[in-house]
Order: C-alpha cells, then structure tokens, then sequence
C-alpha cells in the first residue's frame, strides 16, 4: 500500500467514524445533563421534606405546656421578596412535643433551643457564602434557621443551586378550618443550562 492509498484509507475511515465520535459526545453529554438534572430534583425533594415538615409542626402545643400564649403568636410567618433573587422566608415555631423533635438540619431540639417555650425554624435562600472572586456560582443557598443553646438564632446552609423560594397561602374552602394550606416553589439551577422550577403543596395541622 503506497501513501497515496494510506491518506485515502485514513480519509474514509475519519468520515466513517465521524458520525460515530459526534454521537457518542452527544451521548455523554445528555447523561451529565441526567444526571445534574436528577441531583437537583433530590435536592428539591429534600428541601420540600424539611419544608413541609416544618408547615406541619407549626402551632404544635404540647398537651401538658403550661406556657400561655395569645391569640396573636405568629405561629406562621411568610416574608415576601426579602431573599436571594426576590426569594421569599419562612419561619414556623412550635412547641416541642414529648417524643424527639429535629430542627430542619436533623439536631435535635430540647428546651435549651427554644424561646418562651417555643422552637423556632426558618428557611430562605441567601447568596453562597466564601465565593472566590471569580469563581463560578450556581445560585444561591438555601438556609436552615434554628436556635441555638442559647436561645440565639442560628443559620446552617443545606444546599446551593437554589436561583428562589416562593412561598404562596392558598385560599381554603373550608372557612371554618383553623388550618392554612401553603404552595412552596423552588426554581433549581446548576449555574449554566439547566433552570428547574418545582412546586409542592401543603397543609399544616396542628394550629389552634
């Protein structure tokens, strides 16, 4: 085989192989995509567990408290647009009941972490803490708020990629209910080209 035959064997096999190299990028490429896709969506779901189980808790009274309370107690507060990107906060308090409670990062709660008898939990989306100048940043964090020891608030990062947090009371048609019924929505991104939106709804339980 001379050198002209070599430079057209090499030249067929590039077009054939061509197809089959661009494929297997697209292939490749698609599974990251998967797979940050499917990373985000549990993160979301992780962070609408603790969400949600927090809605749930809020105006929790232990049967035996003692502690009067009025009328008033915001037992449920919703703070719109005051976050990373207009997100908005959420901040729920509740008594502690006689079994194990956990605040929203898993410690458990006990009397030293509460305030005037109540535990307190709280979520927004605030910018990433210690970002590098330059450095590429893929949304914003989503904060845990709970008391600490001292009865001082306390804020504990659970993940980043979150671009907003909203926070939306839906109307119930129940109007004698003292539950309130909430759509928590999260838009979840990885810093480039994927932007998830994702929504739950839930109802608290436990409002007096």
């Amino acid at each position: 085989m001379n050198l002209l035959e070599c430079l057209v064997a090499i030249a067929l096999s590039m077009l054939l192989l061509n197809p089959l190299l661009k494929t297997s990028a697209d292939l490749i490429a698609k599974q990251i995509e998967y797979e940050k896709r499917q990373s985000l969506i549990s993160e979301a779901e992780r962070a609408f567990e603790l969400i949600g189980r927090a809605l749930r808790m809020a105006g929790y009274r232990n049967i035996y408290s003692t502690q009067q309370r009025k009328q008033v107690d915001q037992w449920i507060v919703v703070q719109k647009k005051t976050g990373y990107r207009g997100s908005d906060s959420l901040t729920v308090q509740h008594e502690l009941s006689t079994g194990i409670d956990f605040d929203c990062i898993g410690n458990v709660l006990n009397q030293e972490r509460t305030k005037n008898g109540s535990a307190r939990q709280g979520f927004l989306v605030d910018r990433q803490a210690s970002i590098t100048k330059g450095a590429k940043v893929n949304g914003g964090s989503l904060i845990c708020q709970s008391l600490d020891r001292q009865g001082r608030l306390q804020n504990t990062t659970l993940m980043n990629g979150v671009n907003a947090l909203w926070i939306e009371e839906l109307t119930i048609q129940d109007k004698a209910t003292p539950q309130k019924l909430f759509k928590v929505s999260l838009q979840m991104t990885d810093g480039a080209s994927l932007n998830i939106g994702l929504e739950r709804t839930f109802s608290t339980r436990n409002l007096p």
